[in-house]
């Protein structure tokens, strides 16, 4: 048995033990929602996570749509408390999104969090306080910069990987600048067994197409669009998705990847085009917009509606972190998109 093997092996027992009914095929970055004042509306996150718990039993709590790169450690702390008791009420699994701009700062960010759970869980051992939790991990980026070398992005995940505890790695150029490059996350799969899952949001998906040997790592795609081209049901690469979209279309996205379970490759091919579309041009309305990140803000939009059924527009706009309310005709334009696509709801989930 090879080394790279047994390190394989290893991880697939980790992934049974975190997931006894499997690894959840679809993941949801879930929105921040805040209340008239800015501070956390925790009520209106449950109402959220119950809505979307049907279809999805996976959440990163906070990702970048959920505001992760924003938040103060005071409201990352208090989020990560709400997100605990609705994973725990619901049999949920969570991964706790500790996005820094370097390593130091994320192993020291991934330590507060963990401190918080073994209160919280009256639990000194690690991983008993993260399974009593509900917490399947902790998720990183690389190193913020676009100077970055591969070596220095290698040497900042793998301080962190050192620490020993269930880790996914987030690729995500958009935000640090860089990516780690094929050979990097090889070395990372064959050297740590708690490198469990890696979610690409690059869109352009060198490493799963890399022909590098991904160790059985969990990859999931983060990136938007052309749904059911991408997932292992349909010859893709990536084991699942990790999707901001999963917010508003978690239950057609569950249907496309269970569409394709079942062989039913046409119907999952035009819902994917339908998602594809309406998601394409909820982005473009919020790209304008000089406040958050723009997934985040198209997101809200659409679950403006989802939440208030047609009459969202009577309601007060989502607020977002910087204070900001969406505009109006941000929301109007969204919810005639909605209506065009057949896909706004009869009622909210409110």
């Amino acid at each position: 048995m090879t080394e790279s093997n047994s390190i394989a092996q290893r991880r697939a027992a980790s992934l049974r033990r975190l997931f006894p009914q499997g690894v959840p095929l679809l993941w949801c970055p879930l929105l921040t929602h805040y209340d008239s004042n800015g501070g956390l509306d925790s009520a209106r996150i449950a109402a959220h996570v119950r809505h979307l718990s049907p279809h999805v039993k996976g959440f990163l709590i906070p990702g970048s749509t959920g505001d992760g790169w924003e938040l103060s450690e005071s409201e990352t702390k208090q989020l990560v408390e709400i997100a605990l008791s609705v994973v725990s009420n619901l049999n949920l699994n969570l991964l706790v999104g500790v996005l820094k701009p370097d390593a130091s700062a994320a192993a020291k960010g991934i330590q507060d969090i963990l401190s918080l759970i073994k209160h919280r869980t009256i639990q000194k051992d690690p991983e008993l306080a993260l399974q009593h939790a509900r917490v399947c991990g902790f998720t990183v980026c690389p190193p913020r910069g676009k100077d970055r070398t591969q070596s220095e992005i290698e040497n900042g995940l793998a301080s962190i990987l050192e620490a020993g505890l269930p880790t996914a790695i987030y690729q995500l150029p958009q935000v640090t600048e860089n990516e780690i490059s094929p050979e990097v996350f090889s070395r990372l799969a064959s050297r740590f067994e708690n490198f469990l899952m890696l979610k690409d949001t690059s869109g352009a998906d060198r490493l799963v197409l890399s022909g590098q040997d991904l160790a059985g790592v969990f990859a999931v795609r983060g990136a938007e669009g052309d749904y059911a081209r991408w997932p292992t049901q349909a010859g893709g690469p990536y084991n699942g998705f990790l999707l901001s979209t999963a917010n508003c279309f978690a239950k057609e996205l569950s249907q496309v990847l269970e569409d394709l379970s079942a062989q039913r490759v046409e119907a999952a091919r035009q819902l994917s085009e339908r998602l594809t579309l309406v998601i394409r041009e909820a982005f473009q309305l919020a790209s304008p917009l000089p406040h958050g990140n723009p997934y985040a803000n198209a997101n809200k939009a659409m679950d403006h509606f989802f939440a208030h059924g047609p009459q969202a527009l009577a309601i007060a706009a989502p607020r977002l972190h910087s204070g900001n309310v969406l505009p109006l005709e941000m929301i109007r334009a969204t919810g005639e998109l909605l209506s065009r696509h057949g896909f706004m709801p009869t009622r909210g989930y409110l």
